[in-house]
């Protein structure tokens, strides 16, 4: 699959890449046309470092933010996010500290939080970041999430969304879906591709494809 990738640039910053690779792919939710390789943005220095600076834009002159709440492996990314909007925090109202914390999952496929992680979470403003937003269901369980632990959702960011919006809150990406020409997702049973007999290449999630 590795010789049908390309190479796509973030409009804003020549620094962005992502790779896709064409075909046809399950993920938890839907099947989807391309796989959206973020290896490179998640875990080189550099690249992560970019690709914050381009989402702390939105954060700008937005609400204090407190709590990053990382998903899909996105931590670099976040505590690079945190710098910039504990610079922009510094400028606007002398100055605050931005916690960088990812879930738990138990179990039973929940997901929580330490008693000692709590206290970043309760009554705190929450900005979600994400890798990846096809459906938006990941946010939907991570909202719930939030609920359990009386944490307030102030922003949503993302690497790629192909979503606009999450019940009124903007998804704020570097990559949109227009940057993806003829990028598809759907529900397993509504998939073209699997109606006209295509085989699934890989199953996918946040940390890569496992061919089938």
């Amino acid at each position: 699959m590795e010789e049908r990738q390309i190479s796509i640039t973030a409009k804003n910053n020549k620094n962005v890449r992502l790779g896709l690779i064409p075909g046809h792919f399950a993920t938890n939710h839907s099947h989807v046309n391309y796989f959206v390789d973020m290896t490179t943005i998640k875990t080189q220095y550099r690249s992560a470092k970019e690709a914050a600076h381009e989402l702390a834009k939105a954060y700008a002159h937005s609400k204090k933010i407190d709590t990053i709440l990382c998903f899909e492996g996105t931590e670099v990314i976040g505590a690079f996010l945190a710098h910039e909007l504990a610079d922009i925090a510094n400028r606007m109202n002398g100055g605050q500290d931005v916690a960088v914390i990812t879930p738990e999952t138990n179990m039973n496929n929940q997901m929580i939080f330490r008693d000692n992680l709590q206290k970043y979470i309760y009554n705190k403003n929450i900005l979600l970041l994400m890798s990846s937003v096809s459906t938006g269901k990941s946010i939907t369980r991570s909202v719930d999430c939030l609920q359990y632990y009386s944490g307030v959702l102030v922003g949503i960011a993302s690497i790629f969304s192909a979503i606009k919006e999450y019940h009124g809150i903007e998804i704020d990406s570097v990559f949109h879906l227009d940057d993806l020409p003829g990028y598809k997702t759907a529900l397993p049973s509504e998939c073209e591709l699997c109606k006209k007999g295509a085989k699934v290449d890989a199953i996918v999630n946040s940390f890569g494809y496992s061919k089938i």
